[in-house]
């Protein structure tokens, strides 16, 4: 059923919960049997000494007979608090001793240590605790224990007991016995002051504290699902493949939609823009609906499905680089043709106008990229007019075929082209603009004295250059992240973010001129 999402089960749950912990509240306040309960606190327990004693801080400062008579060596006072804490009223009967017995028995410690005096307080008007602590077996002591008799606390009333002991105790080692029909005797935490109530039961706090969470929880549900997403963003996830020279735009493009656009994910996961668009192709067709993928290729990739639409983004400037060891800044295409056909193997025998004197005695290391490649391709149909030699090296070093003329190896991204034309003198190779800036032992050599200059794009006869293309399967929804991220990297931010890179946005006026050009050849 279309109404069973996360959402909805989480909402329908949050509700269910709210009213059953209300319900419970009820149940347990009304019909539930409560226990009884005695509990106890010490509110004080501090050592005495005399004045003019010589001792540390902390410490309580009598006069004889101020307190529980003198106030011998090591003596210590405590103070003591005995109440009813629950809803329901104590009886003389329920502590379950016969009348001569007394009903409570507070011991201090080791037996070491023993009581020398106790003394009851009753607030006024609490006359029936009063009068239970003066009847027989009336309050007294025992060792290092107080007895107290059989007391009638109702709901809220309490008694006091100040109590003189031989010797310090700790706070752990005074302890209440005795037992509660119906009921339990218990420690309680001391509060400040004595004598201020809380302003929750334990079960109000508990109901208030589940209906708070479940009402943010509705809440957050409710926001989530009703406040829209910000004008011209889209929630969900997007894959872009294809393009490995393209790529790095699109990453950080990306994340500028995803700080922009809170709720969407766009992932890149390029491989080449022949195989990324044949994998939109073969993903569009078992899927239903436009899939949430998009396609980057450099120049028109292969339009195997009349389904696949092609979305120009942005105009593209490529590069030949070459190892550092080779002072050549500029080539001729003539040149370039000469050295991928393997009619020169070594760079000291190029021939040709412009260049310097003293090239290396190095072999030409031809690096290429994949037949995936949409970089490639480019370079194929607009430096060389032909299609370059079959690969003949693993490595990029050394030959593998004792037939091929030139040594020549093909590499599955921009990155690896890069990687290895910066670490093998004598390499030479092509790559995307703006990934050459941060590579590393190689520079750009320009073509018949022309370099890739954005500024000049549309007049310079500069010819490594392509349109940039976004596949999509048929047309994504207007709504959908497809389209809206489509639409982030023509205008704003994300024009911003393609131009920085060193590409002409297809937005721009210069753009639109060069993208709608039927005819993108040199």
């Amino acid at each position: 059923m279309e109404w069973i999402t996360a959402e909805n089960v989480v909402a329908v749950a949050t509700a269910l919960l709210g009213v059953l912990v209300s319900l419970g509240a009820v149940w347990i306040d009304r019909f539930k049997p409560q226990r009884k309960r005695l509990g106890y606190r010490v509110q004080l327990n501090t050592p005495l000494h005399k004045e003019g004693d010589d001792r540390d801080g902390g410490v309580m400062t009598v006069r004889d007979g101020e307190v529980l008579g003198s106030a011998a060596a090591g003596a210590t006072l405590v103070l003591l608090r005995i109440e009813n804490d629950r809803d329901l009223d104590i009886g003389i009967d329920d502590y379950g001793v016969v009348p001569a017995e007394h009903a409570l028995r507070i011991t201090f410690g080791t037996p070491a240590v023993t009581v020398r005096g106790v003394v009851a307080t009753v607030p006024a008007g609490w006359n029936g605790v009063r009068d239970d602590l003066d009847a027989a077996p009336r309050l007294g002591r025992s060792g290092n224990a107080v007895l107290v008799p059989r007391v009638a606390l109702d709901t809220g009333q309490y008694f006091k007991l100040l109590v003189q002991l031989s010797g310090p105790v700790a706070d752990r080692d005074i302890k209440l016995h005795g037992t509660l029909a119906g009921g339990s005797i218990r420690r309680n935490r001391s509060t400040t002051p004595d004598d201020q109530a809380g302003r929750f039961s334990p079960t109000a706090r508990t109901v208030t504290v589940v209906l708070t969470a479940c009402v943010v929880a509705l809440a957050a549900i409710i926001v989530r699902e009703r406040t829209p997403p910000p004008i011209g963003c889209a929630r969900g996830s997007l894959t872009v493949t294809g393009s490995t020279a393209f790529a790095p735009v699109v990453r950080e493009a990306a994340k500028a939609y995803g700080k922009d656009c809170p709720g969407a994910t766009v992932t890149v996961d390029a491989d080449g823009s022949t195989s990324g668009v044949r994998e939109l192709a073969e993903t569009g067709a078992r899927t239903k609906g436009s899939p949430a993928v998009v396609a980057l290729s450099d120049g028109r990739g292969p339009d195997s499905d009349p389904r696949l639409r092609a979305h120009t983004v942005a105009v593209s400037l490529f590069t030949l680089v070459v190892h550092d060891s080779v002072p050549v800044r500029s080539l001729t295409l003539e040149q370039v043709r000469a050295l991928h056909r393997g009619d020169v193997t070594r760079w000291n025998r190029l021939e040709g106008p412009g260049l310097p004197a003293d090239l290396p005695d190095l072999p030409v290391l031809l690096v290429s990229r994949d037949a995936d490649s949409g970089t490639r391709e480019v370079f194929q149909r607009r430096v060389l007019g032909r299609n370059e030699a079959a690969q003949s090296s693993r490595d990029c070093a050394t030959v593998d075929d004792p037939e091929a003329k030139a040594v020549r190896c093909e590499l599955d991204s921009t990155a690896q082209v890069l990687s290895a034309v910066g670490r093998l003198p004598g390499a030479l190779g092509y790559a995307e603009i703006g990934a050459v800036a941060p590579a590393k032992g190689l520079h750009r050599v320009d073509l018949d004295g022309r370099g890739p200059v954005l500024e000049e794009l549309g007049t310079s006869p500069y010819p490594y250059r392509e349109i940039e293309y976004a596949y999509t399967w048929g047309d994504p929804p207007a709504d959908s992240l497809t389209a809206s991220f489509l639409a982030y990297l023509s205008r704003g931010r994300g024009q911003d973010v393609v131009r920085a890179r060193g590409h002409l946005p297809c937005s721009t006026p210069k753009g639109l001129r060069i993208c709608g050009e039927a005819d993108t050849g040199p």
